[in-house]
């Protein structure tokens, strides 16, 4: 996420950090760079030109206080208006107490509102909710029927209506199916086109102004830079719409969307997708997205991802198990599993401070779990339980069952033997030492 602007940044700041003094000489060039590497971003120069001006002003007129560096309280200066600038506060979804609180997806088509609409479903039930998802694309081939395969995924039911062509009525037939069968969220997955056209604002107006949502939420895919802005400038001259949804933030982003459109369109960032699986959504937070740009990390997001991810009762019996030095590689999968659910390897490791500029020249490599779940499974229950039996005709039987070499074999072995020996001194709640016994600071990357 932003890997390339945070690299750049991490360099800039770490020249700022050496600064003795604050003038208007010595913080020039560390802006320069910043005001280029935010147009290499493609950030909006209007947005770009009010940041700059605003951090070179709060710089020259602050007293640098004895328990701070001057370059300390520069950098202090540049996060809190990059903050500012994404939103300053997480702002909540709105459910209103009308059964069913409307949610209207709206946006492009390609920018992912389908795939949001099922993620955000799948998001609410774990909060509580009855979510009902209604299929409005009427356009788009397969639309409907893609809503419905996610909607089974998520377990969550999806209205919808094949043989009528009138969208208005679609919704309001599944705002009575809502009432009818105790549903109290419905969420609206609207018709996108390739380009903004007269006939897809009408029709979206429409829908806004009948059913009074509580929420209109517009998804951009945030790797489209200032074409997204511009597009979400239109949506809201029209809609007014309540929120922004920033998609594809795993992929090649540069960032540009992110750090404009909050300033752009005046609406908070609410959510942002960072994979394909249905569970990759996440707040936004504007100080944790900060805070990760500047590449010092997002330790809170990733404390709650790990606390989402690990069974509170299996980790009690595995710690007891780490006690009597009986982890084996049954126990090991488990783990593995468990880290899966935290999401993509490169969103879990962007969270962690100081990994930006490490992450520049590296390949993340997401499938690393897959290939050593692959050679697990491919062991007999006697070898998982007794790993001292496992000799070198075994290895290479698990080799070839597995797809991999005798090698990636050998390795994970010696990475289980190392665990092992952290795990006796584990303790409850150190997820940094099942990490550590991993090797995962060393081998995620390749």
């Amino acid at each position: 996420m932003f890997e390339e602007l945070t690299n750049k940044l991490e360099n800039v700041l770490r020249k700022i950090r050496g600064q003795g003094t604050i003038n208007e000489k010595n913080i020039e060039e560390p802006l320069r760079e910043i005001r280029r590497i935010f147009f290499d971003a493609d950030v909006n120069y209007k947005v770009v030109n009010s940041f700059i001006k605003e951090v070179k002003e709060k710089s020259l007129g602050q007293n640098v206080i004895n328990s701070i560096t001057p370059g300390q309280l520069i950098v202090k200066i540049i996060n809190d208006e990059l903050i500012k600038l994404l939103g300053s506060e997480k702002s909540d979804l709105i459910i209103s107490n009308t059964i069913p609180s409307i949610i209207l997806i709206v946006g492009l088509q390609g920018s992912g509102k389908t795939t949001f609409a099922a993620k955000l479903a799948k998001y609410l039930k774990t909060k509580g909710y009855s979510p009902t998802l209604s299929a409005c694309d009427i356009y788009r081939p397969a639309a409907i029927e893609q809503l419905k395969i996610l909607g089974g995924q998520c377990s969550v039911p999806v209205y919808f209506d094949e043989e009528s062509k009138d969208v208005l009525k679609i919704a309001k037939a599944s705002v009575e199916y809502c009432r009818k069968n105790a549903r109290d969220v419905l969420i609206i997955d609207t018709a996108g086109r390739l380009s903004i056209d007269e006939k897809m604002m009408t029709e979206v107006s429409e829908l806004k102004n009948n059913l009074k949502p509580s929420e209109i939420l517009f998804v951009v895919d945030s790797m489209t830079g200032q074409d997204a802005v511009n597009t979400a400038k239109i949506f809201n001259d029209r809609l007014e719409y309540t929120g922004v949804i920033l998609t594809k933030l795993d992929g090649d982003t540069k960032g540009g969307a992110a750090l404009s459109i909050r300033s752009v369109v005046n609406k908070p960032i609410k959510f942002v997708s960072v994979g394909e699986k249905l569970d990759a959504i996440e707040q936004f937070h504007p100080e944790r997205m900060a805070s990760r740009i500047l590449g010092m990390g997002d330790i809170v997001s990733f404390v709650e991802k790990a606390q989402e991810a690990f069974d509170i009762e299996q980790a009690a019996k595995l710690e007891e198990k780490y006690r009597k030095n009986n982890f084996d590689f049954n126990d090991f999968l488990v783990q593995i599993k468990q880290i899966k659910k935290m999401g993509p390897l490169s969103s879990i490791v962007s969270m962690l401070p100081g990994m930006g500029s490490k992450l520049q020249d590296a390949k993340i490599d997401d499938k690393i779990f897959t290939r050593l779940e692959a050679i697990i499974l491919s062991m007999t229950e006697e070898e998982r339980t007794n790993p001292m039996i496992l000799n070198g005709s075994r290895r290479r039987r698990i080799a070839n069952g597995s797809g991999t070499s005798i090698q990636d074999v050998n390795k994970l072995i010696k990475q289980y033997e190392e665990m092992k020996k952290i795990m006796k001194g584990f303790s409850k709640g150190k997820l940094r030492g099942f990490l550590k016994g991993m090797n995962l600071h060393k081998n995620i990357f390749n």
